[in-house]
């Protein structure tokens, strides 16, 4: 018999429905204001804090709606804005000097719906709020680093090659290598030319070798150097929990960042500013600690201090960077100590497995490096970092090492956690400096969410008469359809990890209510034009159907792919409306095709009907 659905089709339609409903309902219990209190990296955030700050905010008659503990932060919930900036600025005050204190907006999903992972759609910063950073990355440090690493490296090449020369050092941008012998010169320029092509060789004189970068490989240092602090301002933000961040290139050296909901820039800033690395060195033992001390540090030692101020003299090549550092996870060890656990890159393993070969029994210094902004500029106006190393462990090399080790001597398993998740986000390759800074309230993202939401009332209201009117019975049907397709948009918007609502992808929802429309008008168009050739209803329904079903899918692949190639190519706004637009169009033809059939045959199908209201 002709409309007939079967089971597992009625099974599919429901569950569908019933997930994007489940998943779109976190959206109708809005957001709380909140202050949030995180952990540095000397302290620890557990229910003592807790018990303390409930305290402290009762002492200070401020009326909050639930404090609760989410990893390793303390979440305090109010009832207004208002309440919210009185309780951050007296928490500042008590707490900050330990903790970290910002404000924020937490879902007020329950927690029935928190377990099944149900939270509602993350708002771009034009509809929550937020801020906005332009940072530029320091290209002279990038430089600097990389001529750095390219010295050891010829060092330890020339080395291992058995070619002996007297220093190589850094004089500007260039490496000067000198040699006590023009053969030896002669000898050294032909293996570096053909094992360690990124630079040009050229001869000052019979001692001395200048190696220099191409054009083209300075380009790609700059261009590695950006695209590695996207890559890791990133994931630091996102390891953090505090938003979903918009990060993207812009110019030849600078970098937009937008964290939504954001309303303190605090600790957004110290995170994204926190340049930090490590390198591990070998102890020199040979030299005259009480001497360097005193200020004479033998030419290729390095003198540093650990935390406690202890005084360690180190050899001047670096054993390895921080950058080869692949993951990094804090743990405790057997006596209950807490350590990092490092993994390292090919040749990061490489590196390492070189360098501990012949020095098995030896200590081993690691030494933790900060590049923290100061008050100066320089002649060109760019912020002047300063560069703090600390020696944060010293071990004795007990085996022979390779892509992965631990880090020891941390004195709180917090420091452990921020150290970790440092090095796991990755060490940037050059300090970055906050240029730009903009905040944009949630007053006006209140306003933009509203104006959004009538805008898509309005459309879908006008939507809805027209086919009630023009198609009576069937559009009920279509009308059906064309709500649960806005329910759909919403929960597939709020599964998807990485999707962001902004004002242009409530523009795509309001388009593709319009658009929703088409296949069923094209449907039933095609039903009449049946029942016009004299067909039976069921048959009209039947090839209205099939019919109509290549025109309707031709045309919206068409429109899918268009907005593929602007996904692809887009930016910011642009990548918000294709992808509201996309989502749209795949639901809209599941509601159109799939759920108006169902109801159809579910009211119509397999009924002695003459007629039809349509």
């Amino acid at each position: 018999m002709l409309n007939q659905t079967p089971l597992w089709k009625y099974v599919t339609v429901i569950f569908v429905l019933f997930l994007c409903g489940l998943y779109a309902l976190p959206n109708i219990y809005g957001e709380d204001h909140a202050i949030q209190i995180s952990a540095t990296r000397t302290t620890v955030v557990d229910q003592s804090l807790q018990e303390r700050v409930e305290a402290f905010l009762a002492n200070n008659q401020i009326e909050v709606k639930k404090i609760e503990q989410e990893g390793e932060q303390l979440l305090i919930r109010v009832f207004d804005s208002d309440t919210q900036l009185v309780a951050r600025e007296v928490l500042d005050d008590e707490f900050g000097d330990g903790y970290s204190v910002a404000m924020n907006l937490a879902p007020d999903t329950p927690d029935w719906l928190k377990n099944l992972n149900a939270e509602p759609m993350k708002l771009g910063l034009d509809l929550r709020g937020g801020v906005h950073f332009l940072m530029e990355v320091d290209m002279k440090t990038a430089l600097e680093k990389a001529l750095d690493s390219a010295r050891s490296e010829i060092q330890t090449r020339l080395r291992e090659e058995g070619i002996r020369y007297r220093s190589v050092r850094e004089i500007g941008d260039v490496l000067e290598i000198t040699f006590r012998d023009p053969d030896v010169l002669e000898r050294a320029q032909f293996f570096l030319r053909n094992n360690l092509v990124e630079m040009t060789y050229t001869e000052i004189d019979d001692l001395t070798l200048r190696g220099e970068y191409t054009q083209v490989r300075l380009k790609e240092i700059q261009d590695y150097a950006v695209k590695q602090n996207i890559t890791i301002i990133r994931n630091r933000v996102n390891q953090l929990g505090v938003a979903e961040p918009l990060v993207q290139k812009q110019g030849e050296n600078r970098i937009v960042v937008q964290l939504p909901g954001i309303q303190d820039t605090a600790r957004a800033k110290e995170i994204l500013n926190a340049t930090a690395t490590l390198e591990f060195r070998l102890t020199d033992e040979e030299g005259d600690l009480e001497g360097a001390i005193r200020g004479r540090i033998p030419p290729r030692s390095k003198l540093l201090y650990s935390r406690e101020g202890r005084p360690v003299l180190l050899q001047g090549d670096i054993m390895l960077e921080g950058s080869h550092i692949v993951d990094a996870n804090n743990s405790m060890d057997q006596n209950g100590f807490p350590q990092v656990n490092i993994n390292l890159d090919g040749k990061g393993g490489s590196l390492m497995s070189r360098a501990t070969k012949n020095n098995i029994g030896k200590p081993m210094a690691t030494i933790f490096i900060e590049f923290e902004p100061t008050d100066k500029v320089d002649a060109e106006g760019n912020t002047i970092f300063e560069k703090k190393e600390e020696v944060i462990n010293v071990a004795t090399i007990q085996a022979h090492l390779g892509s992965s080790f631990v880090i020891t001597g941390l004195d709180s398993p917090a420091e452990a956690r921020e150290l970790a998740l440092l090095l796991r986000a990755g060490a940037l390759i050059a300090p970055i400096q906050i240029v730009e800074e903009r905040t944009v309230g949630p007053s006006l993202g209140k306003e933009n969410i509203q104006l959004g939401q009538t805008a898509i009332i309005y459309g879908l209201i006008g939507v809805l008469v027209f086919m009630l009117i023009y198609y009576r019975a069937f559009g009920i049907v279509a009308n059906i359809a064309l709500v649960t397709n806005v329910v759909m948009i919403i929960g597939i918007m709020s599964m998807i990890p990485g999707a962001t609502l902004t004002l242009p992808g409530m523009a795509g929802i309001v388009l593709t209510v319009g658009m929703a429309v088409d296949a069923n008008v094209l449907i039933f168009e095609r039903i009449r034009e049946e029942i016009r050739d004299g067909r039976s209803p069921q048959q009209s329904i039947h090839y209205g159907y099939d019919n109509a079903f290549s025109t309707i899918l031709d045309a919206n692949i068409t429109t899918f792919i268009a907005g593929l190639i602007l996904f692809a190519v887009g930016t910011g706004p642009i990548k918000g409306f294709s992808i509201t637009l996309m989502i749209g169009i795949v639901t809209s033809m599941f509601t159109a095709i799939i759920v108006t059939r169902v109801l159809v045959n579910l009211i119509w199908g397999g009924r002695r009907t003459q007629s039809l209201a349509i």
